[in-house]
């Protein structure tokens, strides 16, 4: 060991135990007085602060999540406001809490600001989708239980978190797409309105009787219970295909009617054509073979 490790060692030890000395020459009633009760103090009132704070927090969050919720009606916008607010408010208890303790806050505020913008540049995605959630919130394009196709996908609203919206698929599938995506591509609420129109387009041979199909496919249009008879339903020639005649037809039913009337009359429709010999074409080539007969010449 170097000589000048040594006198580097002895120069601590001496200096720990000049404190030391000095510390237990001190009465009890100094230490009391210099150290215990000031600091003491300053570390009860700074957790009391934090206790009393994180409890303020989190009564604040509650009852602003429960107005936004009489007034909107929307579990999101009271999670997120909830959320948002008790992480607000955490904040500045916390701040007030090492203020407390002599910690200079406005440093410690610089340095929160430095981290965020350092975190925002790393985490842009996620800014952009948090975002994203707040411009959704507002304008409330959709809501928990709606049936939506946002984002390339497609299902029924479970919930929209800070980054990401929760959907269930009609086989039962959790799918979690990024707000930022939903908010930048086109959104289709199906559970908007209470009626929508169902559409068919049911193709006919050019040799079947079209007014007695016009009349088999308004026949059954009448007879359905869900369809609605306002807005009357309407079956009429669309186009003239190549191989068949088009009837386009259109009815109005309920929202949660929609596929119910769909599925039921395609198989209403195809028994009731076959029952009464309508036929419905199918792609199919018409090959005609022309043979030339040739003289052969010796």
């Amino acid at each position: 060991m170097s000589e000048n490790t040594e006198n580097v060692q002895l120069d601590i030890v001496g200096q720990t135990g000049q404190i030391v000395e000095s510390f237990i020459n001190m009465d009890i009633k100094q230490i009391l007085n210099e150290w215990v009760i000031p600091y003491g103090t300053k570390i009860l009132l700074a957790i009391l602060i934090f206790w009393i704070g994180k409890h303020i927090s989190r009564f604040v969050s509650n009852i602003l999540g429960k107005a936004v919720l009489a007034s909107s009606k929307d579990d999101m916008l009271k999670s997120f406001v909830s959320s948002i607010s008790y992480f607000l408010l955490l904040l500045i208890t916390v701040i007030a809490a090492l203020s407390q303790l002599g910690i200079n806050t406005s440093s410690l505020v610089a340095l929160i600001g430095a981290a965020g913008l350092a975190i925002g540049l790393s985490l842009q995605n996620s800014l952009q989708n948090f975002a994203a959630g707040v411009m959704l919130l507002i304008f409330k394009p959709f809501k928990t239980g709606d049936f939506i196709e946002a984002g390339g996908k497609s299902g029924t609203v479970k919930q929209m978190g800070l980054l990401m919206l929760e959907l269930k698929t009609g086989d039962n599938k959790g799918v979690l797409v990024p707000n930022g995506k939903v908010f930048s591509d086109s959104i289709v609420n199906y559970s908007l309105n209470h009626t929508r129109r169902v559409e068919w387009d049911f193709d006919i041979s050019y040799e079947s009787n079209l007014k007695q199909a016009k009349e088999i496919v308004d026949s059954l249009l009448a007879k359905h219970e869900l369809i609605l008879k306002n807005p009357a339903a309407t079956v009429v020639v669309g186009a003239l295909e190549a191989s068949s005649v088009q009837l386009k037809t259109r009815c109005w039913v309920k929202t949660s009617d929609y596929w119910t009337v769909y599925w039921d009359m395609l198989e209403q429709v195809k028994l009731a054509f076959d029952e009464a010999g309508v036929s419905i074409p199918y792609d199919q080539m018409d090959l005609h073979i022309v043979s030339n007969a040739s003289n052969q010449q010796d």
